[in-house]
Protein backbone atom coordinates (compact mmCIF):
# COMPACT_ATOMS: atom_id res chain seq x y z
CA UNK A 1 0.00 0.00 0.00
CA UNK A 2 1.09 3.51 -0.71
CA UNK A 3 -0.82 6.64 0.32
CA UNK A 4 0.94 8.64 -2.39
CA UNK A 5 -0.89 6.55 -4.99
CA UNK A 6 -4.56 7.45 -5.55
CA UNK A 7 -5.27 3.80 -6.23
CA UNK A 8 -4.91 3.33 -2.47
CA UNK A 9 -5.32 6.75 -0.86
CA UNK A 10 -8.88 7.28 -2.10
CA UNK A 11 -10.09 4.65 0.36
CA UNK A 12 -10.82 5.39 4.02
CA UNK A 13 -9.97 1.76 4.78
CA UNK A 14 -6.40 2.18 3.52
CA UNK A 15 -6.02 5.54 5.26
CA UNK A 16 -7.08 3.99 8.55
CA UNK A 17 -4.75 1.04 8.12
CA UNK A 18 -1.91 3.46 7.49
CA UNK A 19 -2.88 5.42 10.62
CA UNK A 20 -1.97 2.38 12.70
CA UNK A 21 1.75 3.15 13.23
CA UNK A 22 0.75 6.57 14.60
CA UNK A 23 -1.84 5.00 16.89
CA UNK A 24 0.81 2.66 18.29
CA UNK A 25 3.25 5.56 18.81
CA UNK A 26 0.64 7.38 20.89
CA UNK A 27 -0.34 4.36 22.97
CA UNK A 28 0.39 4.83 26.67
CA UNK A 29 0.61 1.57 28.64
CA UNK A 30 0.17 3.50 31.88
CA UNK A 31 -3.53 3.86 31.00
CA UNK A 32 -4.08 0.33 32.28
CA UNK A 33 -1.93 0.44 35.41
CA UNK A 34 -4.77 1.07 37.87
CA UNK A 35 -7.24 -1.29 36.25
CA UNK A 36 -4.56 -4.00 36.21
CA UNK A 37 -4.47 -3.84 40.00
CA UNK A 38 -8.24 -4.21 40.13
CA UNK A 39 -8.07 -7.20 37.78
CA UNK A 40 -5.34 -8.79 39.87
CA UNK A 41 -7.59 -8.66 42.93
CA UNK A 42 -10.30 -10.48 40.97
CA UNK A 43 -7.89 -13.14 39.71
CA UNK A 44 -10.05 -13.86 36.68
CA UNK A 45 -10.56 -11.74 33.57
CA UNK A 46 -13.27 -12.11 30.95
CA UNK A 47 -12.94 -10.31 27.61
CA UNK A 48 -16.06 -10.06 25.50
CA UNK A 49 -17.38 -8.20 22.47
CA UNK A 50 -18.47 -9.00 18.95
CA UNK A 51 -16.38 -9.58 15.83
CA UNK A 52 -13.14 -7.64 15.53
CA UNK A 53 -13.51 -6.09 18.98
CA UNK A 54 -13.00 -9.53 20.50
CA UNK A 55 -11.19 -11.92 18.15
CA UNK A 56 -7.60 -10.63 18.13
CA UNK A 57 -7.66 -8.48 21.29
CA UNK A 58 -8.95 -11.28 23.52
CA UNK A 59 -7.21 -14.27 21.98
CA UNK A 60 -3.82 -12.57 21.81
CA UNK A 61 -4.09 -11.85 25.54
CA UNK A 62 -5.04 -15.45 26.29
CA UNK A 63 -2.14 -16.88 24.29
CA UNK A 64 0.36 -14.47 25.84
CA UNK A 65 -0.86 -15.20 29.38
CA UNK A 66 -0.72 -18.96 28.90
CA UNK A 67 2.70 -18.82 27.22
CA UNK A 68 4.08 -16.85 30.15
CA UNK A 69 2.47 -19.15 32.73
CA UNK A 70 0.48 -16.37 34.38
CA UNK A 71 -1.77 -17.17 37.34
CA UNK A 72 -4.48 -14.92 35.92
CA UNK A 73 -7.20 -16.87 34.14
CA UNK A 74 -8.36 -15.11 30.95
CA UNK A 75 -11.43 -16.25 29.05
CA UNK A 76 -13.50 -15.06 26.12
CA UNK A 77 -16.76 -15.69 24.30
CA UNK A 78 -19.36 -13.65 22.48
CA UNK A 79 -21.68 -11.58 24.64
CA UNK A 80 -24.84 -13.68 24.21
CA UNK A 81 -23.07 -16.85 25.30
CA UNK A 82 -21.22 -14.98 28.02
CA UNK A 83 -24.55 -13.81 29.46
CA UNK A 84 -25.25 -17.46 30.36
CA UNK A 85 -22.12 -17.68 32.53
CA UNK A 86 -21.71 -16.83 36.20
CA UNK A 87 -19.39 -13.86 35.84
CA UNK A 88 -19.99 -12.49 39.33
CA UNK A 89 -16.40 -13.18 40.38
CA UNK A 90 -14.74 -11.95 37.19
CA UNK A 91 -13.35 -8.64 36.06
CA UNK A 92 -15.14 -8.17 32.73
CA UNK A 93 -14.20 -5.99 29.77
CA UNK A 94 -17.03 -5.25 27.35
CA UNK A 95 -15.57 -4.03 24.06
CA UNK A 96 -17.62 -2.13 21.47
CA UNK A 97 -16.15 0.64 19.34
CA UNK A 98 -19.56 2.23 18.85
CA UNK A 99 -20.61 1.67 22.45
CA UNK A 100 -23.98 0.72 21.01
CA UNK A 101 -23.60 -2.98 20.17
CA UNK A 102 -26.77 -4.61 21.48
CA UNK A 103 -25.30 -7.89 22.71
CA UNK A 104 -22.53 -6.11 24.61
CA UNK A 105 -24.82 -3.51 26.18
CA UNK A 106 -27.25 -6.17 27.39
CA UNK A 107 -24.42 -8.14 29.00
CA UNK A 108 -23.20 -5.02 30.77
CA UNK A 109 -26.73 -4.42 32.04
CA UNK A 110 -26.84 -7.96 33.43
CA UNK A 111 -23.49 -7.53 35.16
CA UNK A 112 -24.76 -4.33 36.75
CA UNK A 113 -27.94 -6.10 37.89
CA UNK A 114 -25.97 -8.84 39.69
CA UNK A 115 -23.73 -6.27 41.36
CA UNK A 116 -20.46 -6.95 39.53
CA UNK A 117 -18.52 -3.74 40.14
CA UNK A 118 -15.55 -4.83 38.01
CA UNK A 119 -17.30 -4.25 34.70
CA UNK A 120 -15.39 -2.11 32.23
CA UNK A 121 -16.12 -0.69 28.79
CA UNK A 122 -13.61 -0.29 25.96
CA UNK A 123 -14.95 1.95 23.19
CA UNK A 124 -13.93 4.43 20.49
CA UNK A 125 -16.64 6.95 21.43
CA UNK A 126 -17.50 9.10 24.43
CA UNK A 127 -20.88 9.24 26.19
CA UNK A 128 -22.23 5.94 24.91
CA UNK A 129 -24.98 3.64 26.14
CA UNK A 130 -22.34 1.09 27.11
CA UNK A 131 -20.51 3.67 29.22
CA UNK A 132 -23.66 4.24 31.26
CA UNK A 133 -23.83 0.53 32.11
CA UNK A 134 -20.18 0.07 33.15
CA UNK A 135 -18.27 1.07 36.27
CA UNK A 136 -15.40 2.52 34.26
CA UNK A 137 -14.93 3.28 30.57
CA UNK A 138 -11.74 3.53 28.52
CA UNK A 139 -11.92 5.37 25.19
CA UNK A 140 -9.48 4.49 22.43
CA UNK A 141 -7.26 7.24 21.06
CA UNK A 142 -7.60 6.05 17.45
CA UNK A 143 -10.99 7.68 17.01
CA UNK A 144 -14.05 6.50 15.14
CA UNK A 145 -13.30 4.65 11.89
CA UNK A 146 -15.14 5.49 8.67
CA UNK A 147 -14.57 2.17 6.92
CA UNK A 148 -16.85 -0.74 7.81
CA UNK A 149 -13.88 -3.05 8.45
CA UNK A 150 -12.23 -2.20 11.78
CA UNK A 151 -8.45 -1.94 11.56
CA UNK A 152 -6.45 0.52 13.65
CA UNK A 153 -8.92 0.12 16.53
CA UNK A 154 -8.20 -3.62 16.61
CA UNK A 155 -4.49 -2.99 17.14
CA UNK A 156 -5.12 -0.45 19.90
CA UNK A 157 -7.62 -2.71 21.67
CA UNK A 158 -5.11 -5.55 21.58
CA UNK A 159 -2.31 -3.38 22.95
CA UNK A 160 -4.66 -2.18 25.68
CA UNK A 161 -5.36 -5.72 26.90
CA UNK A 162 -1.75 -6.84 26.52
CA UNK A 163 -0.50 -3.87 28.53
CA UNK A 164 -2.59 -5.14 31.45
CA UNK A 165 -0.49 -8.31 31.36
CA UNK A 166 2.71 -6.25 31.33
CA UNK A 167 1.67 -4.48 34.53
CA UNK A 168 0.66 -7.71 36.22
CA UNK A 169 4.04 -9.27 35.47
CA UNK A 170 6.12 -6.15 36.05
CA UNK A 171 7.35 -6.21 32.44
CA UNK A 172 8.91 -3.16 30.80
CA UNK A 173 7.95 -3.39 27.13
CA UNK A 174 8.82 0.22 26.26
CA UNK A 175 11.59 -0.83 23.88
CA UNK A 176 9.41 -3.34 22.01
CA UNK A 177 6.57 -0.84 21.84
CA UNK A 178 8.85 1.88 20.47
CA UNK A 179 10.01 -0.38 17.63
CA UNK A 180 6.56 -1.66 16.70
CA UNK A 181 5.34 1.33 14.58
CA UNK A 182 8.22 0.92 12.11
CA UNK A 183 7.61 -2.82 11.85
CA UNK A 184 3.91 -2.24 11.23
CA UNK A 185 4.58 0.38 8.58
CA UNK A 186 6.96 -1.99 6.81
CA UNK A 187 4.33 -4.74 6.86
CA UNK A 188 1.68 -2.38 5.49
CA UNK A 189 3.83 -1.06 2.65
CA UNK A 190 5.85 -4.12 1.66
CA UNK A 191 5.38 -5.46 -1.84
CA UNK A 192 3.19 -8.55 -2.12
CA UNK A 193 4.01 -10.98 -4.93
CA UNK A 194 1.73 -10.44 -7.91
CA UNK A 195 1.57 -14.21 -8.38
CA UNK A 196 0.13 -14.59 -4.88
CA UNK A 197 -2.37 -11.78 -5.45
CA UNK A 198 -3.51 -13.30 -8.74
CA UNK A 199 -3.95 -16.78 -7.24
CA UNK A 200 -5.89 -15.40 -4.28
CA UNK A 201 -8.10 -13.18 -6.42
CA UNK A 202 -9.08 -16.22 -8.51
CA UNK A 203 -9.66 -18.55 -5.54
CA UNK A 204 -13.23 -19.45 -4.66
CA UNK A 205 -12.26 -19.80 -0.98
CA UNK A 206 -9.36 -18.18 0.87
CA UNK A 207 -8.33 -20.12 3.96
CA UNK A 208 -6.26 -18.90 6.89
CA UNK A 209 -4.52 -21.34 9.22
CA UNK A 210 -2.36 -20.86 12.28
CA UNK A 211 -2.35 -20.29 16.00
CA UNK A 212 -5.59 -19.63 17.86
CA UNK A 213 -4.38 -16.16 18.87
CA UNK A 214 -6.82 -14.19 16.76
CA UNK A 215 -4.57 -13.25 13.84
CA UNK A 216 -5.65 -15.84 11.27
CA UNK A 217 -9.25 -15.70 12.49
CA UNK A 218 -9.38 -11.91 12.23
CA UNK A 219 -7.90 -12.06 8.71
CA UNK A 220 -10.64 -14.54 7.81
CA UNK A 221 -13.26 -11.98 8.83
CA UNK A 222 -11.42 -9.20 7.01
CA UNK A 223 -11.31 -11.35 3.86
CA UNK A 224 -15.12 -11.37 3.83
CA UNK A 225 -15.36 -7.62 4.46
CA UNK A 226 -12.56 -6.45 2.16
CA UNK A 227 -12.49 -8.92 -0.74
CA UNK A 228 -16.11 -10.24 -0.54
CA UNK A 229 -14.70 -13.74 -0.94
CA UNK A 230 -15.58 -16.83 1.06
CA UNK A 231 -13.04 -17.55 3.75
CA UNK A 232 -12.49 -19.97 6.62
CA UNK A 233 -10.25 -20.06 9.68
CA UNK A 234 -8.48 -23.39 10.16
CA UNK A 235 -7.10 -23.50 13.69
CA UNK A 236 -3.94 -25.52 14.27
CA UNK A 237 -3.93 -28.60 12.02
CA UNK A 238 -7.64 -28.38 11.16
CA UNK A 239 -6.50 -27.81 7.57
CA UNK A 240 -5.28 -31.42 7.34
CA UNK A 241 -7.94 -33.15 9.41
CA UNK A 242 -10.88 -33.54 7.04
CA UNK A 243 -11.57 -30.23 5.36
CA UNK A 244 -9.18 -31.19 2.56
CA UNK A 245 -12.03 -33.37 1.32
CA UNK A 246 -13.90 -30.28 0.07
CA UNK A 247 -10.93 -28.06 -0.86
CA UNK A 248 -10.27 -27.39 -4.53
CA UNK A 249 -7.06 -26.87 -6.49
CA UNK A 250 -7.79 -23.20 -7.14
CA UNK A 251 -8.34 -22.44 -3.44
CA UNK A 252 -5.48 -20.95 -1.44
CA UNK A 253 -4.31 -21.39 2.15
CA UNK A 254 -2.39 -18.71 4.03
CA UNK A 255 -0.59 -20.11 7.08
CA UNK A 256 0.33 -17.47 9.65
CA UNK A 257 3.63 -18.22 11.41
CA UNK A 258 3.63 -21.94 10.54
CA UNK A 259 4.80 -24.34 13.22
CA UNK A 260 7.86 -26.14 11.88
CA UNK A 261 6.66 -29.58 12.96
CA UNK A 262 3.44 -29.14 10.98
CA UNK A 263 4.92 -27.95 7.68
CA UNK A 264 5.56 -31.39 6.21
CA UNK A 265 1.97 -32.47 6.82
CA UNK A 266 0.62 -29.31 5.17
CA UNK A 267 2.84 -29.96 2.16
CA UNK A 268 1.73 -33.57 1.90
CA UNK A 269 -2.01 -33.07 2.35
CA UNK A 270 -2.60 -29.65 0.80
CA UNK A 271 0.08 -29.02 -1.82
CA UNK A 272 0.56 -32.61 -3.00
CA UNK A 273 -2.83 -34.06 -2.08
CA UNK A 274 -5.28 -31.28 -2.96
CA UNK A 275 -2.92 -29.52 -5.33
CA UNK A 276 -3.59 -26.03 -4.00
CA UNK A 277 -1.18 -23.24 -3.13
CA UNK A 278 -0.01 -22.74 0.45
CA UNK A 279 1.51 -19.35 1.32
CA UNK A 280 3.10 -18.49 4.66
CA UNK A 281 3.02 -15.16 6.46
CA UNK A 282 6.11 -15.31 8.66
CA UNK A 283 9.20 -13.48 9.89
CA UNK A 284 11.45 -16.17 8.43
CA UNK A 285 11.81 -18.13 5.23
CA UNK A 286 9.71 -21.30 5.04
CA UNK A 287 9.38 -24.14 2.52
CA UNK A 288 6.22 -22.40 1.29
CA UNK A 289 6.05 -19.22 -0.75
CA UNK A 290 6.45 -16.72 2.07
CA UNK A 291 5.25 -13.20 2.70
CA UNK A 292 8.28 -12.26 4.79
CA UNK A 293 7.66 -9.75 7.58
CA UNK A 294 10.18 -7.98 9.83
CA UNK A 295 10.98 -9.90 13.01
CA UNK A 296 9.27 -8.22 15.96
CA UNK A 297 9.63 -10.94 18.58
CA UNK A 298 6.66 -11.05 20.97
CA UNK A 299 5.06 -8.27 18.92
CA UNK A 300 4.99 -10.45 15.79
CA UNK A 301 1.20 -11.04 15.86
CA UNK A 302 0.55 -7.33 15.30
CA UNK A 303 2.92 -7.33 12.33
CA UNK A 304 1.45 -10.51 10.85
CA UNK A 305 -2.04 -8.99 11.03
CA UNK A 306 -0.93 -5.82 9.26
CA UNK A 307 0.83 -7.81 6.54
CA UNK A 308 -2.46 -9.65 6.08
CA UNK A 309 -4.32 -6.36 5.69
CA UNK A 310 -1.83 -5.34 3.01
CA UNK A 311 -2.47 -8.62 1.20
CA UNK A 312 -6.26 -8.28 1.38
CA UNK A 313 -6.24 -4.72 0.05
CA UNK A 314 -4.20 -5.88 -2.94
CA UNK A 315 -6.63 -8.75 -3.54
CA UNK A 316 -9.63 -6.44 -3.28
CA UNK A 317 -8.15 -3.96 -5.72
CA UNK A 318 -7.23 -6.76 -8.14
CA UNK A 319 -10.85 -7.90 -8.12
CA UNK A 320 -12.13 -4.35 -8.53
CA UNK A 321 -13.89 -4.07 -5.16
CA UNK A 322 -14.92 -0.76 -3.59
CA UNK A 323 -13.04 -1.30 -0.34
CA UNK A 324 -15.18 1.16 1.64
CA UNK A 325 -18.65 0.04 0.58
CA UNK A 326 -19.63 -3.57 1.23
CA UNK A 327 -23.13 -4.36 0.03
CA UNK A 328 -24.45 -5.93 3.25
CA UNK A 329 -22.01 -5.56 6.11
CA UNK A 330 -22.70 -2.72 8.55
CA UNK A 331 -20.46 -0.67 10.82
CA UNK A 332 -22.55 -1.51 13.88
CA UNK A 333 -23.65 -5.10 13.41
CA UNK A 334 -26.59 -5.06 15.84
CA UNK A 335 -27.30 -1.68 17.41
CA UNK A 336 -28.97 -1.31 20.79
CA UNK A 337 -32.05 0.85 20.27
CA UNK A 338 -33.87 0.57 23.59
Amino acid sequence: MNLKDNRYSDYALVQEMMDTPGVVKKFDPNLTKDVAEEIQSAGRLFLTGEGSSRIFPAKNAIRKALTRGMDLGIFTDGSRQSAQYDLSGFAVFCASNSGRTKEVVLLAKKLAAIGNEKRYALTANNDTILEKECSKTFVLNCGWEQAVAATKSVIEQTLFYESILWHLQGMDKASDLAKLPAFIEEALTMRISQDVITLASRASTIYFAGYNDGVAEELTLKTNEITRKKSDFLEGTYAVHGIEEVMEQHDIVFVVDPIDEEIEKFQEVLEKGVGLKVVAIADRDTPFTTIRTPAAGEMNPYVFLCAGWNLLVEIGLAIGIDLDKPERARKVGNEFMG
